[in-house]
């Protein structure tokens, strides 16, 4: 028996107890070995629970946590830190066909993961509206940024936040018929959220990836209804960036 064959063991019921696993008498060691495998699952199952209250709100206990096993005995965790637990989670939702009824199940696990990763994320210092005021019009399109290491975007064509409110019960039960788009970050203590403009999605996610301002408002263009200003205002009132300077310096 190794690592490998005694971890599969843990979290698949169905597996045999590992040979070598004996008791005092030297006979196998079932029982005291089944009920540590129930505890692990268990406990991992909980921590997936914990993490998606809103999912498992949705769905009921009961059938949650079917799926949180089936889960758990297919993802084993990588790390003993249980809150880094689960990132995987929300395309397992979307490929679990007993949810299917539920076809926005797993844009609302994302957002709650979202929310978790923007939780536990490094803090940074935002930077308010001061830091665009020393540079002229025609430099504005080489503008490169760094936004906080919270922010985070979900993109759905469900109305994702309008549901997670609800469900927490600062919302309304009245849904839009459209999909959102959903900034998360949290800038001080507190995460915050917000559905994003037309193509502020695009425009926020190219940005994170480095883009200079007038490439990642042209890229955003696409959408309709776009507006630049709008979505600069979100990234001030938001107060995502970290850091702006022309593209090609070197970042402070």
């Amino acid at each position: 028996m190794n690592q490998e064959q005694f971890a599969a063991a843990i979290l698949n019921p169905e597996l045999p107890v590992p040979e070598g696993l004996l008791q005092p008498d030297g006979s196998p060691a079932t029982r005291r070995f089944n009920v540590y495998r129930n505890n692990v699952i268990v406990s991992l199952v909980d921590a997936i629970a914990d993490g998606f209250p809103v999912v498992r709100k949705l769905v009921g206990d009961d059938f949650f946590r079917f799926m949180a096993r089936r889960y758990v005995a297919a993802n084993p965790p990588r790390s003993p830190l249980l809150f880094l637990y689960g990132q995987s989670f929300p395309k397992f939702v979307a490929e679990f066909s007993a949810a299917d009824s539920v076809p926005y199940l797993a844009d609302v696990a994302r957002l709650e993961w979202a929310r978790r990763e923007a939780y536990h994320a490094a803090d940074a210092l935002p930077r308010d509206a001061g830091c665009l005021a020393g540079f002229g019009a025609d430099e504005f399109p080489l503008l490169a940024f760094d936004l906080i290491p919270s922010t985070r975007i979900v993109v759905s064509r469900f109305p994702v936040q309008s549901i997670w409110l609800a469900n927490v019960g600062t919302g309304t039960t009245e849904m839009p018929d459209s999909g959102e788009d959903v900034l998360v970050a949290r800038p001080e203590m507190e995460i915050e959220m917000r559905c994003l403009p037309p193509g502020g999605a695009r425009f926020i996610n190219a940005l994170l990836d480095g883009t200079e301002l007038g490439r990642a408002a042209s890229l955003a263009e696409l959408a309709e209804g776009f507006e630049l200003s709008s979505n600069i205002t979100i990234l001030l009132q938001a107060r995502l960036i970290q850091n702006v300077q022309l593209a090609g310096e070197t970042r402070q």
